[in-house]
């Protein structure tokens, strides 16, 4: 499969078919289950996508459910659910999106309004990423961020994303973090 630039997309290593569950000091990233989607259409809908492309309706938002589960067979990477250890609740997803709408491998994450602020998804992106350069061994992840996307900007950072103004786009206002294997 060809990218925007020109490049293939090329799979790494032996493909993983099945996603990984993770843990950290109060999560549990999960394969994503059908009974995570209600909350993940809700967000979707909502104006707090509209840095990604929203609002979508339930038809989008379901296809968009659906590809954040494929890619781990396309890919061997994907989507996983955020969930808290100490309830169960499933509280956002952290992913690593790949294929002809992501000029380069992105690390991306999304938390439910009523969950922000207590730090989960830089928690949870930090196990995935950590995740990502040692299981994957992949040489780098983007982000991809509206400019107006303070709080993923705040993320980026604290993960210890730097912007890259030569990385390709995939919108032509989005700011790209890089990050790199700590080493």
């Amino acid at each position: 499969m060809a990218l925007r630039d020109g490049s293939k997309m090329q799979q790494i290593g032996p493909m993983q078919n099945e996603a990984p569950t993770l843990a950290t000091e109060r999560l549990t990233l999960r394969p994503i289950v059908c009974d995570d989607f209600d909350k993940f259409a809700e967000f979707l809908a909502s104006s707090r996508s509209e840095g990604m492309g929203g609002p979508y309706d339930v038809r989008e938002a379901w296809g968009i459910f659906c590809h954040e589960v494929a890619l781990w067979l396309l890919y061997g990477h994907g989507g996983l659910s955020i969930e808290l250890q100490a309830t169960g609740e499933c509280v956002g997803i952290v992913d690593i999106n790949a294929g002809p709408l992501f000029p380069e491998r992105e690390l991306g994450w999304q938390v439910y309004e009523e969950y922000e602020g207590n730090g989960y998804v830089t928690e949870a992106a930090r196990a995935f990423l950590d995740w990502a350069f040692n299981k994957l061994k992949v040489s780098t992840l983007v982000s991809y961020i509206d400019p107006r996307n303070i709080r993923s900007i705040a993320v980026a950072e604290r993960l210890s994303g730097s912007i890259d103004h030569s990385a390709p786009k995939q919108d032509s206002e989005d700011l790209v973090y890089r990050y790199l294997p700590k080493g």
